[in-house]
């Protein structure tokens, strides 16, 4: 137990450094932020999002309605590969580590399923929101 924690500690540790490293070594000041490019691809990304938005706001028409669209389209599209990483946590623990110990397969099952439920839900959750918004709202 202790070195389990130890390890996770250590880990934490080198990518917290790792990534204040990087950010000290990439560090500008504000000048150069607004001259570069990189500030305009902010600009660029912002403006993408908030046509979409209106996009959406447009197609359901009304605001709180086309939020609500615009919300569960972005998370139908990032849980899938968060949910197939959860799945693949789960079978590691199911057919890797559980091999031996009947508790870590079950709970390895118990991921699985909870992750595939994950999954159906914000799959299918926009199509719902889109037909009873778009189909019986009249």
């Amino acid at each position: 137990m202790i070195k389990k924690v130890s390890i996770i500690a250590i880990i934490s540790i080198i990518l917290f450094a790792s990534m204040s490293i990087y950010s000290l070594s990439y560090a500008v000041t504000g000048e150069e932020v607004l001259n570069s490019t990189q500030a305009t691809e902010l600009v660029e990304i912002k403006e993408s999002t908030r046509n979409n938005l209106n996009e959406y706001i447009e197609k359901y028409g009304s605001t709180p309605y086309g939020v609500a669209a615009y919300i569960l389209n972005i998370v139908r599209i990032y849980s899938i590969p968060l949910c197939f990483v959860g799945i693949a946590i789960g079978s590691i623990y199911q057919y890797v580590l559980g091999i031996r110990k009947l508790d870590v397969r079950d709970r390895g099952f118990m991921l699985i399923i909870t992750f595939v439920t994950i999954l159906l839900i914000c799959q299918v959750l926009p199509l719902i929101f889109a037909v009873v918004v778009n189909g019986w709202r009249g």
